[in-house]
């Protein structure tokens, strides 16, 4: 079981807009609405390609309760923590060939509220084959939150996959996760450094066993105990962005909970993002585009960073 944490998840409303330009109205030409966060949509990913999945988070409100009757409706096995802030709401407008997000911020967690996140999380871990950690940190919780659960991930022998930016990557960095993943500006504001290479070196000298950096169209660069990897996608893609990182994550958990290594495990993310973006909202993938892309993408090893 793949054990995902997701601390500030939201209700995805998406608005399909072909012609948006800012500064001036639109009609919006479809609306969607299902659970979202970062964390929930790699679940949604995992679920899809039949790996058994848990999600703790946070909810409260009547967008907790939204969010709730989405993750009932979508058969994703979840707990859910009781808050007394209302749950966020993120929006998407999609144009042609791309997409403008609006996160809300979400609520703010007491002491109270993330004890009992945490205590779920322990009482999974047992049980878990990896865990996942996705998406920012609401307010009220420690900085270093994420560090917390990456060490006590450590004391049951589970390997970690963390997803998130700023102080709540740097501050987990010591507690030796297993893989980070950000994208190229996350990896540049966590070092200072534009290189990617050197930066992802920067972050495995600071405690992260393997980065693997996504670079948009260009795919990813992974940099690993046993030497250093690039991937592309076979061709360019357009479409909703929205989402392709987390379906990186989801094949990234995947391969870790298999064994795979890193020149089958790469070439997987790769393909699940590029097909994530031909979906119309985050935590789709189109299976078929899946399943060609894969066919058709390589890992190729590459010199390591030096200095």
């Amino acid at each position: 079981m793949i054990l995902i944490v997701t601390p500030n998840p939201a209700l995805d409303l998406s608005y399909t807009v072909p012609d948006f330009r800012p500064h001036t109205g639109h009609r919006v030409t479809e609306v969607a609405s299902q659970a979202g966060g970062k964390g929930v949509n790699v679940a949604r990913v995992l679920t899809a390609l039949g790996r058994a999945t848990l999600t703790v988070l946070p909810l409260g409100g009547p967008t907790g309760a939204a969010v709730r009757a989405d993750l009932d409706a979508s058969a994703l096995p979840y707990h859910a923590v009781p808050i007394a802030g209302e749950t966020r709401r993120t929006v998407a407008v999609i144009d042609r060939t791309d997409a403008t997000l609006l996160n809300e911020p979400g609520p703010e967690v007491s002491g109270p509220e993330w004890a009992a996140l945490r205590a779920e999380v322990a009482a999974r871990l047992p049980s878990a084959g990896v865990l996942v950690l996705s998406g920012s940190l609401p307010r009220g919780l420690p900085r270093d939150a994420y560090a917390d659960l990456v060490a006590l991930a450590r004391t049951h022998g589970v390997p970690t996959v963390l997803d998130a930016d700023g102080p709540a990557l740097t501050t987990a960095l010591a507690a030796g996760p297993t893989v980070v993943k950000p994208n190229a500006a996350e990896l540049r504001a966590a070092t200072g450094l534009a290189d990617v290479p050197a930066a992802a070196a920067a972050l495995r000298a600071a405690g992260a066993d393997t980065v693997v950096a996504s670079l948009g169209p260009d795919g990813l660069f992974a940099l690993t105990r046993d030497g250093a990897w690039r991937c592309a996608p076979p061709t360019a893609v357009t479409g909703n962005p929205t989402g392709a990182g987390d379906s990186a994550v989801a094949a990234i958990a995947a391969g870790l909970l298999g064994g795979a290594g890193w020149p089958a495990v790469l070439p997987d993310a790769v393909a699940l993002s590029a097909a994530t973006v031909l979906a119309p909202r985050a935590g789709r993938f189109d299976p078929v585009a899946y399943r060609r892309f894969r066919a058709a993408t390589t890992a190729r090893a590459v010199a390591e960073p030096t200095g």
